[in-house]
């Protein structure tokens, strides 16, 4: 692949993940608004599907063939479940723990499952092996996560979780 073309893909990647954090706030909203995450949901993955078919439709793509929809993998029906997943809980949780530590979670999430994912070769991706620099990247990742979590609990005023007898407890300063 040329640096042309690696760089324009990246580039594509970095603003999908940056229309990805705007959708948690905007889902966010239309959840408050319509008075349940799961309506949110239901009308956002609706607007999905309202984008998706007029594209396909103009690209003039044939729909996959009966034959073609019986030999998928019974688990590979579950990624719409896995999407259904994802933007309930962007719209719950992101406007609780804000845009940066959602996303900042999202990201040690997908990478651990990367890591998993790659190493047993599962899923439809070619087995990597999880090596030291893989998971050392994923560490780095999971400690921003957790400083970016105690910063912002610094900044509300809360003390960071404290253990007790396997129970954890927040308390207000």
């Amino acid at each position: 692949m040329s640096l042309a073309l690696s760089t324009a893909i990246t580039l594509i990647a970095v603003i999908a993940g940056m229309a990805v954090t705007a959708q948690s706030g905007m889902n966010g909203t239309l959840g408050r608004t319509l008075g349940h995450p799961l309506w949110a949901t239901l009308v956002s993955l609706s607007v999905s599907i309202a984008v998706i078919l007029p594209l396909l439709m103009v690209l003039r793509i044939s729909p996959p063939t009966m034959l073609a929809m019986s030999k998928v993998p019974t688990w590979a029906w579950i990624g719409g479940a896995c999407g259904a997943f994802y933007v309930t809980a962007a719209l719950v949780l992101a406007p609780k723990i804000g845009a940066s530590s959602f996303v900042v979670a999202v990201v040690a999430g997908q990478l651990i499952a990367s890591v998993v994912l790659d190493h047993y070769g599962v899923a439809g991706f070619a087995a990597r092996p999880a090596t030291t620099s893989r998971l050392l990247g994923v560490a780095v990742v999971i400690v921003g996560v957790a400083v970016m979590q105690l910063g912002s609990a610094a900044v509300a005023g809360v003390k960071p979780a404290v253990i007790k007898v396997g129970v954890a407890q927040e308390s207000k300063r």
